[in-house]
């Protein structure tokens, strides 16, 4: 049984101020695997102070040190590496093959922020000028509880690569996650106060890192509607805000496309994760003359997607995070019933064979207009709605009729072809016949699905601030 009471802050774990005890409950069982006392607004005051004392020294810090660090921390993440994984898929039910994936791309990161930051300039010359690129400050990373390890360790690694202390804000939803990360973290010995970690409400701590003064950037990965919240709360002390936010993505199979290959990569990158993914491709838009060929070969495929036990590598779909999640997917089958959807396969209730836990049977409904809620809002549980289309324009259309962009993709056996379609997405990823993402290239969505970009350069300049240097002598050059 797991008993978190505790933040990390200061280079050292310390009891939590806070008095709030949540239990944390296996999604597979449903069974009480432990319990968390939440922090409250003094410890994250604490933890914002003690990054700002150490942001003086990070301000100074060389490209050297701070390439030492992330050895250092890619190390020490890298030990964890199966700890990392257990936890995810014990507290939220991930996929063996998810949770496996993202523990090794959480000590990745540190290796990928290395590497961009060994070839940045960190000082180059503009015209008459000197260029610098200066740490923006003391930054709030707040991350998800459906990929918490990659996630801080991704925003981790481009702030210690910018020279940011940094509050990590994980979801109170992912404490086992948390404290297994934070013990790892904690094994790489960097300086008290560099990272500082505590779980919280965002009512009161997240309010807190989103407001206080002392934090000058704030890196969040969630919601759409808790994002909007944020980037308010930040806008009176003029906060960097980057955002990370829902999707509601569409792959497209176009007419010349390998179905052998593009089919079964479409429902991987729909029900990854169980479907609890900001990038699931959850629409699955098909030319209309091939639609029943598809919807038939879709079943197929489904019928025999093993939905289970997540600590078994053969399993394709794990359980919802909670109650309360499972409860909004299956209003969403509701809807799309009494909205005029088909029903492929799936439906209400769990699978069979499966009387607890939080299962919900992989769902696939067709004749699906763009209208409807299920192809419109973001249901974070495995359910596909099949959108058919009379031409390669109008599915490029129905892709960018929605409120989110944050991932598409596209199959066909023509590059060149799908390059083209991929030039029209609304997006701001594309992925042409893979659903495995370049970790080095930006991530980050447009229009409601974020603002701003992660992962390689761009995740390094998202956390520098440029100062311009007027001499009338000539400057240094690109020295850094």
């Amino acid at each position: 049984m797991w008993e978190i009471d505790h933040s990390y802050i200061d280079g050292v774990f310390v009891p939590v101020q806070g008095n709030e005890t949540v239990e944390c409950i296996n999604p597979a069982t449903e069974a009480v695997i432990g319990t968390v006392t939440l922090a409250n607004r003094d410890d994250a005051r604490q933890a914002i102070a003690a990054a700002s004392r150490a942001q003086v020294a990070m301000r100074g810090s060389s490209k050297a040190e701070r390439i030492d660090m992330l050895r250092q921390l890619q190390a020490a993440v890298l030990a964890k590496t199966d700890e990392i994984r257990d936890t995810a898929i014990e507290e939220y039910g991930a996929p063996f093959a998810r949770a496996q994936w993202v523990s090794r791309y959480a000590s990745q990161s540190f290796a990928n922020a290395a590497q961009v930051l060994e070839n940045h300039a960190l000082r180059r010359t503009v015209g008459d000028a000197t260029v610098v690129m200066e740490p923006v400050g003391v930054s709030a990373l707040i991350a998800p509880w459906n990929s918490t390890a990659g996630t801080i360790c991704s925003k981790l690694a481009s702030a210690i690569a910018a020279g940011c202390a940094s509050v990590i804000k994980p979801s109170e939803l992912s404490p086992l996650q948390t404290d297994v990360l934070a013990q790892a973290l904690h094994g790489a010995g960097l300086p008290e106060g560099v990272f500082n970690i505590l779980l919280g409400r965002g009512s009161d701590v997240g309010e807190e890192i989103s407001t206080n003064p002392e934090v000058a950037k704030i890196s969040f990965t969630g919601s759409t509607a808790t994002g909007k919240l944020i980037a308010r709360a930040g806008i009176e002390t003029m906060k960097r805000v980057s955002l990370s936010l829902s999707g509601k993505s569409a792959s497209i199979i176009l007419d010349d496309a390998d179905l052998d290959i593009a089919i079964p990569l479409a429902l991987n990158a729909a029900f990854m994760n169980n479907g609890q993914a900001c990038v699931a491709g959850t629409r699955l838009l098909v030319p209309r003359r091939q639609a029943k060929l598809i919807i038939d070969r879709v079943k197929n495929l489904v019928e025999v997607m093993v939905v289970g036990n997540p600590q078994d590598p053969s399993t394709l779909i794990g359980p919802l995070v909670s109650q309360t999640q499972y409860d909004r997917v299956q209003g969403f089958i509701r809807r799309g019933l009494a909205q005029g959807a088909k029903l492929v396969i799936g439906g209400e209730g769990r699978p069979v064979g499966l009387d607890r836990g939080y299962f919900v049977r992989p769902t696939v409904f067709a004749e699906v207009s763009n209208d409807m809620d299920i192809a419109q809002q973001e249901i974070f549980g495995p359910v596909i709605s099949i959108i058919a289309y009379d031409s390669q324009e109008q599915a490029v259309e129905i892709a960018n009729a929605s409120l989110y962009g944050l991932q598409a993709y596209v199959f066909s056996r023509r590059p060149e072809r799908a390059r083209h379609v991929a030039a029209g997405l609304q997006a701001g990823s594309v992925l042409i016949n893979r659903i495995a993402p370049e970790l080095l290239a930006p991530f980050g969505g447009v229009k409601q699905s974020g603002v701003g970009r992660e992962c390689g350069v761009f995740g390094l300049e998202a956390f520098l601030e440029a100062k311009s240097i007027v001499s009338d002598q000539p400057g240094p050059g690109a020295t850094m």
